[in-house]
C-alpha cells in the first residue's frame, strides 16, 4: 500500500520541519513549504493526501492556502494552526472547508493524530464514492440484460425516462422486472445518490401502509408507543417505488394524490405537515384504466400517477434474449455456490427453455437456474432435468387466457399472424401452410384498409 502523503506549510521553516520529521516518524512521506505562495503552487503540481498549514503568513496567509489547495482537489483535508488569538479566524477557515484547527502551543502527537484521522476518512469518503458509483452501474440500465428489439427499445426509454422529473407508472407482469427498471431509473437519473426506498401495496393491511407511508405520531394508535417518520420523509429527495399500487386501498389512494399534488405529508396523529421533495415511481401488472372504469382505482390518481408509462415485456416476447439470461444467472449462482458440479445445460435443454412460454417470466427463470444448480448431479443438465426441476406442465386453456383480456377479432388475427409469420422467419408460404390459407391472403392484409 502506497504512503500517504503530507504537505506542511509554516514561514518559520524550523516549526514546519519538526511537524514534517515527526510524521515522517508515523510513516508519511513529508513536503515542506516556507510559504503559503510556495505551498499552493507546489500542491498544483504534485497534489498530496492532507495538508498543515499555519494561519498567520505573511503575503499568503492559511486561508490563501486552503483556498489554492481546494480549488485544484476539492476534498483534501487541510489541518490550521494558529495562535490562540487567531481562534476565530480559524474557526473561519473551518467553515470555509477546513478539516480542523489546533492552537499554538501543542503537542506533536495531537496533531498528528488530526492528520491520522483527517487521512483515515478521507480514505473510507473514497472507498464509499467508488461502492457508489460500482453500486450505480450495476443498477443502471446498462445492467438490464437482453439485445432482443423490445428490450433494446426499453433502455432507449428508460435513459429519457430516468432524466424526467415526472412521476413513472411501470406496467407488466408478475416476475417480468418492473423493480429492477424501477431502480435503473432511479440510479441513471439526479437523484442516483439518494434514498431508493420501495413499499409493496400489496403486502400490508390498510392501517398499517397508511402507517408505513405517511408515518404516525407517538399514541396515534395502539401500540404506537414511538414515532415513526414514513417512507415518503425516508425518501426525502429520492425516488419511493410503491410496487402493485393498484393494490393500494381506495381511502389511502386519495391521501397518496394528495402528498403527490402538493409535495406535503401529515403524519398519522399529527397536526404539523412536512415538505418533502420525492419522486414516485409505481409499478402494477393490473389493468389500472379497467380498475378505474369499476370504481376500484380512483381516475385522478390513475392521470397522477400515469405521466410516463414504462410496459416491461413478458420474457416470452423477447425469447431470444433467454441464452444470456440463463448465463447470466448460472455464472451469478456458481459464484454463490463453490461446490456445485453444474457449469451448464445441454443444447437441446437449452432449446427448451427458450421455447418455454414462462409465465412466471423472468423471476421464474433465475429461480429455475439456481434450483438446478444446488440439484443437478451432472455437469450438464439434461432436458429431463429442466422438465422436473419445472415441475408438472399447467394445463392453460389460451382461451380462457384471451378472454382475461379481450381484444378485438381483428386484432386478435393480426397479433396471431404476426406470431406465426414470426415464428416462420417471415416466411408467407410457410405462414400460409401452417394457418391452412392461401398465401395470397397474408399479402392482401398487408395492403392498407380503407
Amino acid at each position: 500500500m502506497p504512503r500517504l502523503r503530507a504537505l506542511v506549510v509554516d514561514d518559520v521553516v524550523d516549526m514546519a520541519e519538526t511537524i514534517a520529521n515527526d510524521l515522517a516518524l508515523a510513516g508519511y512521506d513529508t513536503v515542506v513549504a516556507d510559504s503559503g505562495a510556495a505551498a499552493v503552487e507546489l500542491f498544483a503540481k504534485d497534489q498530496t493526501d492532507v495538508v498543515v498549514t499555519d494561519l498567520r503568513m505573511k503575503s499568503v496567509d492559511g486561508l490563501d492556502v486552503l483556498e489554492g489547495v481546494k480549488r485544484v482537489d476539492p476534498e483534501v483535508p487541510v489541518l490550521i494552526m494558529t495562535a490562540f488569538g487567531g481562534v476565530e479566524s480559524a474557526v473561519e477557515a473551518m467553515r470555509r472547508g477546513a478539516f480542523h484547527y489546533v492552537t499554538k502551543p501543542f503537542e506533536l502527537h495531537v496533531l498528528r493524530g488530526l492528520v491520522e484521522r483527517a487521512c483515515r476518512e478521507r480514505t473510507l469518503a473514497r472507498e464509499n464514492a467508488q461502492l457508489r458509483a460500482n453500486l450505480r452501474e450495476n443498477l443502471s440500465a446498462k445492467q438490464i440484460l437482453g439485445q432482443s428489439p423490445p428490450m433494446r427499445q426499453l433502455r432507449a426509454l428508460l435513459e429519457r425516462v430516468a432524466h424526467a422529473a415526472s412521476p413513472v407508472l411501470i406496467s407488466g407482469e408478475t416476475g417480468s422486472g418492473k423493480e429492477l427498471v424501477a431502480l435503473a431509473i432511479h440510479t441513471d437519473g439526479p437523484r442516483g445518490d439518494r434514498p431508493f426506498v420501495a413499499l409493496n401495496c400489496a403486502a400490508l393491511p390498510e392501517h398499517l401502509l397508511e402507517s408505513e407511508l405517511f408515518g404516525h405520531a407517538r399514541g396515534a394508535f395502539t401500540g404506537a408507543s414511538q414515532a415513526r417518520r414514513g417512507l415518503f420523509v425516508e425518501a426525502e429527495g429520492g425516488t419511493l417505488f410503491l410496487d402493485e399500487v393498484g393494490d393500494l386501498p381506495l381511502p389511502l389512494q386519495g391521501k397518496l394524490l394528495r402528498v403527490l399534488q402538493s409535495g406535503e405529508v401529515r403524519a398519522v396523529g399529527s397536526e404539523s405537515i412536512r415538505n418533502v421533495d420525492v419522486r414516485c415511481i409505481a409499478a402494477t401488472h393490473k389493468d389500472l384504466a379497467q380498475l378505474v372504469e369499476k370504481g376500484l382505482f380512483r381516475e385522478d390518481l390513475f392521470f397522477r400517477l400515469d405521466v410516463l408509462r414504462v410496459v416491461v415485456p413478458a420474457l416470452h416476447e423477447r425469447s431470444e434474449d433467454i441464452p444470456t439470461l440463463v448465463d447470466h444467472f448460472l455464472r451469478r449462482s456458481l459464484d454463490r455456490s463453490p461446490r456445485a458440479q453444474m457449469v451448464g445445460f445441454e443444447p437441446d435443454a437449452l432449446d427448451f427453455l427458450v421455447g418455454y412460454g414462462w409465465p412466471g417470466n423472468v423471476r421464474q427463470l433465475q429461480n429455475l437456474v439456481e434450483r438446478l444448480v444446488v440439484t443437478a448431479s451432472s455437469a450438464r443438465v439434461s432436458l429431463a432435468e429442466v422438465k422436473q426441476a419445472l415441475g408438472p406442465a399447467r394445463d392453460v386453456d389460451p382461451i380462457a387466457a384471451l378472454v382475461a383480456k379481450p381484444l378485438t377479432l381483428q386484432a386478435l388475427e393480426d397479433r396471431y399472424i404476426a406470431g406465426v409469420l414470426q415464428k416462420v422467419g417471415g416466411s408467407k408460404q410457410k405462414a400460409a401452410e401452417l394457418l391452412g390459407v392461401d398465401p395470397s391472403t397474408l399479402y392482401r392484409r398487408e395492403k392498407p384498409r380503407d
